[in-house]
């Protein structure tokens, strides 16, 4: 079984900077793509970046290009977000997410609430 637990999100002004950590234990982390997502009040969840098992390829929503980074840390199982130039609507819960096969995310963390004012 797998846990992931997101933690450091928070309140921040616009334009600011805030770096998500997501901790996983269980099954072999490091085999593993991770991604991050998130979903706003009354929105759809949707998809905020993508690191492959390796760390080498990296993927994007448009919407944050430029501005954040996921990058993990295979021997300390942990996957990280950097948030730079935060805007107001980058607020949403924000949730780590292990893809095990095919296309689909398996497992899933509780979220970290992550607020931007303007």
């Amino acid at each position: 079984q797998v846990q992931l637990v997101e933690s450091g999100g928070g309140l921040v002004q616009a334009g600011g900077s805030l770096r998500l950590s997501c901790a996983a234990s269980g099954r072999t982390f490091s085999s593993y793509p991770m991604g991050w997502f998130r979903q706003a009040p009354g929105k759809e969840r949707e998809f905020v970046a993508a690191i492959s098992w390796s760390g080498g390829s990296t993927a994007y929503a448009d919407s944050v290009k430029g501005r954040f980074t996921i990058s993990r840390d295979n021997a300390k199982k942990m996957v990280y977000l950097q948030m730079n130039s935060l805007k107001p609507e980058d607020t949403a819960v924000y949730y780590c997410a292990q893809k095990l096969s095919g296309n689909t995310y398996d497992y899933w963390g509780q979220g970290t609430q992550v607020t931007v004012s303007s």
